[in-house]
C-alpha cells in the first residue's frame, strides 16, 4: 500500500516542492535587493560626508532609496500588501541601517 500511496501522492508533492523552491528564490532575491539598497545608502552618506553632493541631492536620493527599502520590507512581511495606505517610517528605517 505504501508504494501505491507514494505513486499517487508524487504529483502533488512535486508541485508543492516547486512552489517552495520558487518562494525560497523570491525571498532570497528580496533579501539581496534590500542589501543592495543598504549599500547604496551607505555610499550616499559617504558622498555627503565628503562633500561630493549637496544636502538637496542627498535628501532626494535618500528619500527614493528609503521608499524602495520600505516597499521591499513591506512585500517581505505581507506579499499581498499594496504600496498605498501606510505612512513611510523613515526614522525606524534609518535606525536599522545605522
Amino acid at each position: 500500500m505504501l508504494l501505491v500511496d507514494d505513486l499517487l501522492m508524487f504529483p502533488i508533492r512535486s508541485v508543492l516542492w516547486i512552489f517552495r523552491e520558487i518562494h525560497h528564490a523570491a525571498q532570497e532575491e528580496l533579501a539581496n535587493e534590500a542589501d543592495s539598497i543598504t549599500a547604496e545608502l551607505s555610499s550616499l552618506y559617504m558622498r555627503l560626508e565628503t562633500g561630493k553632493i549637496s544636502e538637496e541631492e542627498f535628501a532626494a536620493e535618500e528619500k527614493t532609496l528609503l521608499e524602495r527599502l520600505e516597499r521591499i520590507q513591506k512585500r517581505g512581511r505581507d506579499p499581498e500588501a499594496e504600496d498605498g495606505g501606510e505612512e513611510l517610517q523613515e526614522q525606524s528605517v534609518k535606525g536599522r541601517i545605522a
